[in-house]
């Protein structure tokens, strides 16, 4: 890269973190997820404004390239982060609930997907119908599990009961719409039946041997031990070739990242999991920023005409009827109460950046078209940005959640107070 272009890739970073941060924080004051501020500036650097005039101004094809290869590793190091805040003590005590909601969650607004993925295919042309139907099944049955933990955190929900509830549920929806995707990604990568065979094997050796070399690296005589910089170059160095290991198996490189993610050990160095998680989101607040922007480069919302408002319509009321829905039904049938059910259900429907990644996949795959694209990274948007204002309709009182029969109840806050808080060992719901 030469002096002259160089410079326009710095400009160009510097804008982009610039814009991000102040719609980020636009966000935040009308008490949405930054995610939200910094999605609507990846759309506003793409196509949709001026006919791509700016697009092709202010990032030509060489500052693009290196933009695309800056915001691979933000999602992989964003992908070991979700992996490493997925806890099993989000489940502790709770399972029957969390597997009820999780069930609903994912299974209602899947079923539902399917006849939206007929309609629309009614006037596109798509090399695999039936991946295609799957695909979109998966997509608005998504819940960003990151952004659900920072908007508890930001309400003082994270743990609440039915903040714990709902980090519990959003975590098991996260793995089970990564192994899904996984398994779309084995269909239509082009990866071949020896490669994908690969996973199994990869799979034990990061939870035989890569989990004790960690337990080994982060312990030391049984406790935890200070994150260096040696120690932390390990662990994301880790992160990066697990990921360069599942591209090359002919999966994507996010399903390695957050892998490596979940055999970090919990037991032995929760400190340190934590300092790993709080620097590694330093890294990614920088890098995330260039992922929203390349994304939005294959946003032009000038194609959503008349003509695509009733797709774009029926996506938004399957994604959101499906979530609500779904989850609404799964926890009830668990007893969960009306009321907390309802904030559960809202809180589901968060998608956010992970909503991101599942699409950039699928226009990857070849599943996704252009306005088909657009509308759904719309749809990611307008769903997220709903859980702020749903949450705060519905949380004017506190949510209690009764005890299970048999056990004595507590006495219910009182209007203005805050929640009854869960157990010491309940998640603490950090971003």
């Amino acid at each position: 890269m030469t002096s002259h272009p160089a410079a326009l890739f710095l400009i160009d970073l510097s804008l982009i973190l610039v814009v991000a941060r102040a719609l980020g924080a636009v966000a935040v004051k009308l008490r949405q997820p930054p995610v939200v501020g910094e999605i609507l500036a990846g759309i506003l650097f793409g196509p949709t404004l001026f006919h791509g005039a700016i697009t092709q101004a202010l990032f030509p094809s060489g500052v693009r390239s290196v933009l695309s290869s800056m915001s691979s590793v933000g999602v992989a190091l964003f992908m070991f982060c979700v992996g490493l805040e997925i806890e099993h003590r989000f489940l502790r005590g709770r399972g029957r609930l969390t597997a009820g909601a999780a069930l609903g969650s994912t299974l209602v607004p899947f079923a539902l997907g399917i006849p939206l993925g007929l309609f629309l295919l009614q006037d596109r042309t798509v090399g695999r119908p039936v991946a295609f139907l799957v695909f979109i099944g998966l997509s608005v049955s998504v819940t960003a599990f990151p952004v659900l933990a920072r908007i508890l955190s930001d309400r003082g929900l994270s743990r609440t009961q039915v903040g714990g509830i709902a980090l519990a549920t959003a975590a098991v929806v996260d793995v089970v719409a990564w192994s899904g995707l996984a398994a779309i990604q084995a269909v239509c990568g082009g990866g071949t039946p020896w490669q994908l065979a690969l996973v199994v094997p990869f799979v034990a050796v990061l939870a035989l041997v890569v989990r004790p070399l960690l337990r080994r690296v982060l312990a030391v005589a049984g406790g935890p031990v200070d994150l260096t910089s040696g120690r932390l170059s390990v662990v994301l160095v880790g992160a990066l070739l697990s990921g360069a290991a599942t591209e090359l198996m002919g999966l994507h490189y996010i399903f390695g990242a957050f892998l490596f993610g979940l055999v970090v050990p919990r037991e032995v160095a929760p400190r340190v999991r934590a300092d790993i998680s709080e620097r590694t989101a330093q890294v990614t607040s920088v890098l995330l920023p260039v992922y929203f922007v390349v994304a939005g480069f294959q946003v032009d919302l000038t194609g959503v005409d008349g003509s695509r408002l009733l797709e774009f319509a029926a996506v938004l009321l399957v994604a959101v009827a499906g979530k609500f829905g779904g989850t609404y039904l799964g926890a009830r049938t668990q007893g969960l109460e009306p009321r907390p059910t309802l904030v559960l259900a809202a809180l589901m429907n968060t998608r956010g950046l992970t909503e991101l990644i599942i699409l950039g996949v699928g226009l990857q795959l070849g599943l996704l078209d252009g306005p088909l694209y657009s509308m759904m990274v719309l749809m990611a948007l307008v769903t997220t940005a709903m859980s702020g204002p749903l949450l705060t309709w519905m949380y004017r009182r506190p949510v209690e959640i009764g005890p299970p029969a048999g056990r004595p109840s507590r006495e219910p806050a009182a209007d203005g107070e805050a929640p009854a808080e869960l157990a010491e060992d309940g998640p603490r719901g950090r971003a």
